[in-house]
């Protein structure tokens, strides 16, 4: 994420790169010593630092963090816990929180689960061995990194003897995370010690290996419940591990299993990856080679969770006189609990009883467009009068942050307020009075405080309109650098760290610096090509399409982000277009036959396509019936959204048809899923909205249009782009509103 305005440049002499993440109590930045070493620096709220306490449990989770050290563990690099706004330093871990990897490509098979639990399991040995009890360990709370996991986040552990109340932790409130807390934690957190965190790498363990936690419920209250009084539930989890699981989860601290008892039975009990094939998938000449290997196949994995799952159901008088017990320390957990970065860590255990996420800070609905007055400066529309919008232009937009970024036919790259849909600043990159048949902006994207635009703008006495990528301060919307780009054979893409930009004949591609512009790599593509890039996972594809009308087939290439070598390199069909990843393998939708579109929009595909670029394997599946409509392909489903408004749940890997749903949203284009409330978002061009729960596709609410539904064959589509826990939705036609989904028709 990039920085905000008010974001301070340096921290302890690190500078300051971009945000990892915030929350209620702090803000983590990436940060950069003057020897280019990258580090991740947590800072406290200033309303924080004047907090003795808080102060004071700051200090201590710096200790906390110096007295350990070990392979699967970020220590800490430096610190001042007493500076005017206290801040920590650790080793930057490059990967996402096991919690985003398993929203994003679901429970790890056997030999990931090995990794994770002999990693994790080392971790708590140098903990314990530093005399340290973690408390918080979670899925939000291990980082995914090539070379192992790691724990991080000792905000609220303790030392392993102190067990005479004084801690800081046990002041009144109860924190933690309820599915990944001990029975102890709710029930007497003075006794808490090393077998606390075995039970949570018991509940962690559950929830890696079946996508759910072995204590879900409804709210944070009933999960607590759960935890102090019932059985854990591990459907899914075969035996020997089950067995392992269970004596990690029993409620008797005494009968809990050591570490290194654990790490050998963990050792037994889960395989070793293959070394013959290091991929998770073997395919060939569209047949499985080994059906085991195949992800989703329920003989070689602990995770799949039945349909059937089933919980003992207990009388209400029970669970509300149980409840009661631990409420009051629960809901200090909920209202002041730890606030620095978290991911939801297993859903249904958050800490919110409602569905819906927490709205942003100074957020209110709100309803403009793309042509309202600038906060800053005095341009307008082109070819328009203030505040009105141009006749037949069309707008895009993404979020970043806590704004929004839209650019489009006729439309001058704009920044708006995402809190209150104020325009902050439009880009002066044409005059007023221009034509707008001759002006297109897109935005690519956002980076180190820096928004990439591509642009075309009208020369008299050109045949076409030159092409240029350009880069706006964030801040103001004043120009950092322009360069001239020939991508009329290539799609161009910002992916993470690097903007593309094509140089003359189109057929060079260089990775630029956001910020500055410097190159960083090239890649020579293939001669008389069309490529389209495509970011996808931590990866960088292209898919490259002959111009000659007798080619059979297109050519995908794995790019390396880092040095732009090519690292795979796979013919599939021409008439194909990548979706993204299944289980960490392109996937590419199949278009119906060799007239049909091969656009993730508007199209009719009756299968899918999975590929090992490495291996050159490919698996085709076919779906229950071909499909008309927009493909989005997100948390291990596809999701297809049709003109008509039908909304329907696939399995790529299986084919199978999981659900569908009718709404009135028509014409929505490609919908938006919110992994932290297993929401799916759609939008109509008149503004309809609609979300569904993406696990039944019960249909929660729609609304009503918010304004002229324009041609149905606009090239723009309607969009809900995730704002916090709001929503902001853009119409093509320039209307940008916002809403908060526990309250849709409130404006």
């Amino acid at each position: 994420m990039p920085l905000h305005k008010d974001d301070p440049k340096s921290v302890g002499g690190y500078r300051l790169v971009d945000r990892l993440g915030a929350g209620g109590m702090g803000i983590v930045y990436r940060g950069r010593a003057r020897s280019g070493r990258e580090v991740a620096v947590k800072v406290v709220h200033a309303q924080y630092a004047e907090d003795q306490v808080f102060r004071a449990r700051f200090r201590q989770e710096i200790d906390a963090v110096r007295k350990v050290s070990g392979a699967f563990t970020a220590p800490v690099l430096d610190a001042d816990p007493e500076a005017e706004r206290p801040w920590m330093a650790t080793q930057y871990v490059p990967g996402r929180s096991l919690a985003e990897q398993i929203r994003e490509f679901g429970a790890l098979r056997p030999a990931q689960l090995r990794q994770l639990a002999l990693g994790l399991v080392e971790a708590l040995r140098d903990i314990h061995r530093a005399g340290v009890v973690h408390r918080d360990l979670k899925p939000a709370n291990v980082l995914m990194a090539e070379d192992g996991p790691r724990v991080i986040d000792f905000g609220i552990s303790r030392a392993a003897e102190s067990g005479n109340g004084n801690t800081l932790t046990e002041t009144g409130q109860l924190i933690g995370t309820p599915p990944f807390m001990s029975p102890e934690q709710f029930t007497d957190a003075r006794t808490v010690g090393p077998a606390s965190d075995v039970f949570s790498l018991g509940a962690l363990l559950v929830f890696s290996a079946t996508g759910r936690g072995p204590f879900d419920a409804d709210s944070p209250y009933m999960t607590a419940f759960r935890v102090v009084h019932e059985s854990p539930v591990l459907d899914g989890v075969a035996q020997p591990l089950r067995g392992i699981l269970e004596r990690c989860l029993t409620k008797d601290v005494a009968d809990r299993p050591g570490l290194d008892v654990l790490a050998k039975e963990f050792a037994d009990a889960l395989p070793e990856p293959d070394p013959a094939d290091p991929v998770t998938m073997t395919l060939r000449s569209d047949r499985l080679i080994s059906p085991r290997t195949f992800p989703g196949n329920a003989t070689d994995r602990t995770s799949p969770t039945g349909p059937g799952r089933r919980r003992r159901v207990r009388p209400l008088w029970a669970v509300v006189g149980t409840v009661g017990a631990v409420g009051l320390g629960l809901l200090a957990y909920i209202t002041y609990g730890p606030g620095f970065p978290d991911g939801d860590g297993g859903g249904s255990g958050s800490a919110s009883i409602s569905r819906w996420a927490a709205l942003p800070s100074g957020w209110k609905t709100w309803q403009s467009t793309v042509f309202e007055e600038a906060k800053w400066g005095e341009v307008y529309a082109l070819g328009a009068e203030k505040g009105a919008a141009p006749t037949g232009s069309q707008s895009e937009c993404l979020g970043q942050g806590d704004s929004v970024y839209c650019g489009g036919d006729g439309v001058l790259p704009v920044r708006l307020d995402a809190r209150t849909g104020k325009t902050i600043w439009r880009a002066a990159l044409a005059a007023p009075g221009d034509d707008p048949a001759g002006y297109n902006s897109s935005v690519l994207g956002v980076y180190d405080g820096a928004v990439l635009v591509r642009q075309e703008v009208a020369e008299e006495g050109s045949a076409t309109n030159p092409a240029h990528v350009v880069a706006l301060d964030v801040d103001d919307g004043n120009q950092l650098w322009t360069r001239k780009v020939d991508d009329e054979n290539v799609a161009l893409v910002m992916s993470g760290d690097v903007v593309l930009t094509a140089d003359s004949g189109g057929r060079t591609v260089t990775a630029r610096n956001p910020r500055t512009g410097a190159a960083r790599w090239t890649l020579e593509l293939p001669a008389r090509n069309y490529c389209t890039f495509l970011s996808a996972g931590s990866g960088l594809y292209a898919q490259c399409y002959p111009v000659q009308a007798s080619a059979k087939n297109s050519t995908l290439l794995e790019v390396n982000r880092a040095d732009g070598k090519v690292a795979a390199r796979q013919q599939v069909p021409f008439e194909s277009g990548m979706l993204g990843l299944v289980d960490g393998h392109p996937a590419l939708v199949l278009a119906q036959d060799e007239n049909s579109s091969v656009s993730l929009e508007d199209s009719t595909f009756g299968r899918i396509l999975v590929t090992d670029p490495t291996t050159g394997g490919q698996v085709t599946t076919k779906l229950a019936k071909t499909y008309a409509g927009s493909a989005t392909l997100a948390a291990g489903t596809l999701w297809i959204t049709g003109s008509n408004g039908l909304v329907t749940a696939v399995s790529p890997l299986t084919g199978k048809e999981l659900w569908h749903t009718r709404t009135s949203v028509e014409n929505s284009g490609s919908p938006t899923y919110d992994s932290r409330t297993r929401t799916l978002y759609l939008a109509s061009p008149s503004g309809r909205v609609a979300a569904l729960d993406t696990r039944e596709g019960t249909l929660l609410w729609q609304t009503a249009a918010r304004t002229d539904a324009g041609s149905a064959d606009d090239a723009a589509s309607p969009k809900v782009l995730l704002y916090g826990g709001a929503l902001t939705v853009m119409t093509p036609h320039g209307t940008l509103f916002s809403l908060d989904p526990a309250h849709p028709n409130r404006t």
